[in-house]
């Protein structure tokens, strides 16, 4: 898998894993304070996905 690279103007301590209110779907992406919105997302169907997400730009999750 090649790594990417983090967002410019992020840092791993910006990823956040969201749920929606009303289907309960996850997401995970880079949390933008500026606009309140996930940036890069990505569907969350278990939590390897997490994990995949984290490896792709060459993370480990905390």
């Amino acid at each position: 898998m090649k790594q990417l690279q983090i967002p410019e103007g992020f840092t791993a301590q910006d990823i956040k894993v969201e749920s929606s209110i009303c289907t309960g779907e996850k997401t995970i992406g880079f949390y933008s304070k500026a606009d309140k919105k996930l940036h890069c997302s990505e569907l969350v169907r278990s939590e390897r996905d997490i994990k995949v997400f984290y490896a792709k730009y060459g993370l480990k999750p905390e």
